[in-house]
């Protein structure tokens, strides 16, 4: 976690310098595929609230118009005291989108900004995927729910929340694994296609069995269900900490559309 200092290049960076309508709808699309189990709206803020489930994603107050800044200080209280009803600490996700006086209302309060993530597209007409092993999506929400927390060694008590947000996303959606009989699940990743936008989604691979293949083997089994149905465009999120992810990707095609991080109350 990084606290907040000299280096504010996210929180900086010019609006001016992205491109607004593509972030508004990979955010849009983002939602969609991630869905919250209560979203609310406080002028154009999402607050996305979720019991069962600690992801980040599905519980912050995220900010649509860089414009929207009345009554900044009024409103993030009140949303914070929504966070305090479901237990949880009050966490705001900065994209382009946000408003400059509320990002710097929370220096002022002595946020601290964490998670640093970019998110990359790719263009899947032209993307040359490599001749890997080819696998079909499954239709068994349980058992890719089981397969993800195995490999990503995540606490059996996120299944029933994990099966719930899948079972939500309403675009189509391929549940993709590689597994075997000695080792049992290997890799997963979710691909939601929505329209002719494709979303990468819980890309993990066993932590015994890395740098094997296997994550570029996964990856293009989702990229071509994708094209073969249409979509032209896929999308991801990765953090910037994550290199060989991001090594990954880009040699796949992947490049960098905008980055977002998230913002928490110093802890007392």
């Amino acid at each position: 976690m990084a606290t907040i200092g000299a280096d504010r290049s996210l929180a900086q960076a010019s609006i001016s310098s992205h491109n607004l309508p593509l972030v508004r709808r990979l955010e849009a699309v983002g939602f969609r595929a991630w869905p919250a189990a209560s979203v609310q709206y406080d002028g154009s803020w999402q607050v996305r609230l979720t019991a069962g489930h600690p992801s980040n994603r599905l519980n912050s107050i995220v900010p649509l118009d860089p414009s929207d800044h009345r009554d900044v200080e009024i409103r993030l209280e009140k949303a914070s005291r929504k966070f305090e009803a479901y237990g949880r600490a009050v966490v705001v996700r900065q994209t382009p989108l946000a408003s400059p006086v509320l990002i710097e209302l929370l220096r002022q309060q002595n946020w601290m900004q964490f998670d640093e993530t970019v998110v990359m597209t790719c263009d899947l007409a032209e993307a040359e995927l490599p001749d890997t092993l080819d696998h079909l999506p499954t239709h068994d929400v349980g058992r890719f729910v089981d397969a993800n927390l195995a490999v990503e060694r995540a606490p059996l008590s996120l299944k029933p929340a994990l099966a719930e947000i899948i079972t939500a996303i309403k675009p189509p959606s391929g549940l993709f694994m590689i597994e075997n009989a000695t080792d049992g699940p290997l890799a997963t990743v979710l691909c939601v296609q929505d329209n002719d936008l494709a979303g990468i989604m819980s890309l993990s691979v066993s932590e015994t069995r890395r740098r094997e293949g296997l994550g570029t083997e996964i990856l293009t089994s989702a990229m071509r269900w994708a094209r073969m149905r249409s979509a032209r465009s896929a999308w991801l999120q990765v953090k910037l900490s994550n290199r060989p992810a991001i090594a990954l990707y880009e040699r796949l095609g992947f490049r960098d559309a905008y980055h977002y991080c998230y913002w928490q109350r110093e802890p007392k």
